[in-house]
């Protein structure tokens, strides 16, 4: 029996016994729009809630448009055309309009990786392309302090911008429970102290701050929050499917329009299997997401809820630029040194974390309850003890160990990653 995995930009295929019983954990089938193009005018022209886009631009003298980093593969091609024309059309200078990688605290997307990522050439050419520097201070634009203590410093390219728009993609985040609209602007635009202080680990040990929760995940409330002390944006919401494939659209008031995206999402993206598994196979979603161990990380810690106490997590994951950021190596060296009671001793005491502690401490939910090893063929020989998982050079060796040690022919494929969330024990949440 084949297996075929998102891996890289190729794809992998995994060959297991046809006496095996696989489940195979995938979004239920998506509709796929016909007319994508437009559906993106249509969405544009006739909003969740308020005015179409030309008839905004109308008096507006500039406009920032947000849009994801490499990262997240949001159909930009398709949706910065229509937006950047409207402006236009609205009585704009193109030297108005700029659009924002909102980088968080990523590396920049630079050269044919920018024109990559705007997704279109006219659009590249026309207008200004920028990324976000979330560690220059002169950057940013102070706006308070929200209840919960968190210092608001957001890029002042969006702050000040007449119109504020943000593009992005809807899907399963493992911490803020949906990627999307609020998570544009913070953390994508804004300042490490902002980031950092929401990513400490009261926030991140929060047992709601997860997949697919956003009634009281204190992440997500930290962001809506920072949405109000910016004055509010404008959201453009997609959903694709398993083949990147547009199936949903909207456009709209940032929080309303980016509820109604999430709420059609659900259905597709939050599967409930029967059971847990000792054996769970997966991926890191493939290109671009499986480009960092960083991202990997993510694929390990969305299937928490159905590996079975002491089961394996198998995930394989390109990693063709290696570990991630500097500060993200130093923490994963500082886990491996001390262990996970060690550095969750450590983090617990800081006001902010450490730039990219939090994705080691997401691995430490999956170590907690079982093991995970990595078939990589991009990881640098040097990279691979900063892992502090078990590296496998056969994914099928691999399998037909953890299926012989337990037992249990009956194992879980999860070819897509952490696109896919399947829960285990838990009630539906309602898009909140």
């Amino acid at each position: 029996m084949r297996i075929n995995l998102n891996y890289g930009k190729t794809g992998m295929g995994v060959d297991v016994p046809d006496s095996w019983t696989p489940d195979f954990l995938r979004k239920t089938a998506m509709p796929v729009l016909d007319a994508p193009e437009r559906a993106v005018e249509t969405a544009l022209d006739t909003p969740v809630d308020g005015r179409g886009l030309t008839e905004m631009a109308g008096g507006a003298r500039s406009a920032c448009i947000a849009i994801c980093d490499i990262t997240r593969p949001v159909p930009n091609g398709l949706i910065l055309p229509p937006i950047v024309r409207r402006l236009l059309d609205g009585g704009m200078k193109a030297e108005d309009i700029t659009i924002l990688v909102a980088t968080g605290l990523h590396r920049p997307n630079e050269g044919e990786e920018l024109r990559e990522i705007v997704g279109d050439d006219w659009v590249f050419e026309t207008v200004r392309t920028v990324n976000h520097f979330g560690q220059n201070d002169e950057d940013h634009v102070d706006l308070g302090w929200t209840p919960r203590g968190t210092h608001v410093r957001i890029d002042h390219r969006f702050v000040n911008a007449d119109i504020r728009i943000v593009v992005g993609l809807v899907e399963p985040h493992f911490m803020a429970g949906y990627s999307g609209g609020r998570k544009l602007i913070a953390p994508g635009c804004a300042h490490k102290e902002t980031i950092t202080t929401f990513h400490n680990a009261e926030f991140m040990e929060h047992p709601k701050a997860t997949s697919c929760v956003l009634d009281g995940n204190p992440l997500h409330e930290e962001q809506l929050e920072i949405v109000r002390l910016v004055g509010g944006a404008l959201a453009v919401n997609t959903v694709i499917d398993e083949e990147r494939r547009l199936s949903f659209v909207n456009f709209g008031e940032i929080v309303s329009s980016h509820l109604d995206a999430v709420a059609y999402t659900r259905a597709y993206s939050e599967i409930r299997p029967p059971r847990r598994y000792k054996t769970v196979l997966t991926s890191a979603a493939g290109y671009p997401l499986d480009k960092t161990y960083y991202q990997t990380v993510k694929g390990m810690a969305v299937p928490v809820e159905i590996v079975a106490p002491g089961g394996d997590l198998i995930i394989v994951a390109d990693c063709s630029e290696g570990m991630g950021s500097d500060a993200y190596v130093d923490a994963q060296r500082r886990y491996v040194k001390n262990g996970i009671d060690g550095f969750m001793a450590e983090i617990q005491k800081k006001s902010h974390a450490g730039i990219d502690e939090w994705q080691t401490e997401m691995q430490i939910r999956i170590q907690r309850v079982g093991t995970v090893m990595l078939y990589s063929e991009g990881l640098p020989e040097a990279d691979w003890p900063l892992t502090g998982v078990e590296r496998i050079d056969s994914v099928e060796a691999a399998l037909k160990a953890s299926v012989e040690k337990h037992g249990d022919t009956n194992i879980a494929v999860i070819p897509e990653g952490p696109y896919v969330v399947p829960l285990f024990g838990r009630e539906p949440e309602q898009a909140a």
